[in-house]
């Protein structure tokens, strides 16, 4: 209820609904209360037939006021003059002539209206005097009313103005918070997708290459079969789902959780260690023994963890990767190196592993760069300052 009260009073005169059609009434009433006080005579005689032609002058234009106030002023004063000057009922076109004016008030620039104001009550009371001293005095007391009017019709204007800023900041603020909910669930989004694909193409991948590992002791001898071997291939793919199946809740928790700041817990560096072995990766791990922003762990992890399964994925069989975490000034440097000769590649289809990956750097105010090695293989290397930023913190 308070909103629509709001926008009804801040609506401009000119856009109001209806605005036609009201104006017409109001014309209507105003001509006939105007011709009941021209009969009545309360002062002046009682108009003959050119005196109604002119009250009709002042108070027809009524049905313009809104579209075309200026003008209406203009034929009113017009009217009125000559209607004064031939000593008519002076109170009877008195309602049409401050109507016009309180409409011309509340639609013009102030200035506008003061130069009308002042024209008008310049144009009555010459006029007024020139019928006759007493009229011309009773003119100079009344006169009041126009200024009261046009006054009123300023305030208005200034207070419709006040009430539109008003609703126009607060229906920003609303569109601002809706875009800024909005920003927040495509973040969240991407956030999640990212998280998805980083657990299950890793988890996935080392599935392929473990489960081809026992498929490769089955085949190779089956007179001598390596049940160590096959344990080992069966045991590292169960590790595996366990892995991916914990680190699935999590992320399914935080989708559940009620608090919408609520992230859970991020993987950290001191995870590194057991998924670089599920790789069969070499890891040298300098990060020292000081407690690093969580942000930055959690980055730096999950660019290890794809960086690892590009490596299984598309290396080729027998690749060796290094990988090295270490402390490098204000910064975490973050390489993951291969030999592979890309002869596992999926035929050229592109996937979002690099470009999560430089998401990942981004998110802490880092940067990341990928290619092929000059003696071979592939390198990813990403340098992620320890001190973030407010926007990244």
């Amino acid at each position: 209820m308070g909103d629509r009260v709001l926008t009804a009073v801040s609506r401009d005169p000119l856009s109001a609904p209806h605005r036609a059609r009201n104006d017409l009434i109001i014309a209507v009433c105003v001509g006939v209360f105007s011709a009941v006080l021209g009969l009545l005579s309360f002062d002046g005689r009682t108009p003959d037939a050119l005196g109604w032609v002119l009250l009709a002058g002042v108070v027809v234009p009524l049905i313009w006021r809104r579209s075309h106030p200026f003008v209406t002023t203009a034929v009113s004063i017009a009217f009125v003059g000559p209607y004064h000057a031939l000593d008519n009922s002076h109170i009877a076109p008195l309602p049409a002539s401050l109507i016009a004016l309180y409409t011309l008030a509340t639609i013009a620039r102030p200035l506008h209206t003061f130069l009308v104001g002042v024209a008008t009550t310049g144009i009555a009371l010459s006029v007024m005097f020139t019928v006759s001293a007493h009229q011309g005095i009773e003119a100079l007391r009344t006169s009041g009313w126009i200024i009261a009017v046009l006054v009123v019709g300023v305030d208005v204007r200034i207070y419709r103005r006040y009430i539109a800023s008003v609703v126009g900041r607060a229906e920003h603020a609303e569109r601002t918070r809706e875009e800024e909910a909005a920003r927040r669930v495509a973040e969240e989004r991407i956030r999640i997708a990212r998280d998805l694909h980083d657990l299950l193409a890793h988890s996935i991948t080392l599935i392929g290459v473990q489960t081809s590992v026992a498929s490769h002791v089955l085949s190779l001898d089956p007179d001598r079969l390596d049940r160590a071997a096959i344990a080992k291939a069966l045991d590292d793919i169960a590790e595996t789902c366990r892995t991916a199946r914990g680190e699935l809740r999590t992320t399914l928790t935080v989708l559940r959780t009620d608090s919408p700041d609520h992230d859970g817990p991020l993987p950290d560096l001191s995870s590194l260690p057991e998924l670089t072995a599920a790789a069969g990766a070499e890891l040298t791990l300098g990060a020292g023994d000081d407690r690093l922003p969580p942000a930055v762990e959690a980055a730096a992890y999950r660019i290890v963890q794809e960086s690892l399964t590009n490596a299984v994925r598309h290396g080729g069989p027998g690749v060796r990767i290094t990988v090295a975490v270490e402390r490098h000034g204000p910064a975490l440097r973050v390489t993951v190196t291969d030999d592979g000769d890309g002869s596992a590649g999926e035929g050229g289809v592109p996937g979002y592993g690099i470009v999560g990956m430089r998401e990942r750097a981004r998110s802490v105010g880092g940067t990341l760069t990928t290619g092929p090695r000059d003696g071979g293989g592939f390198q990813v290397a990403a340098l992620l300052p320890l001190q973030q930023p407010e926007a990244f913190a």
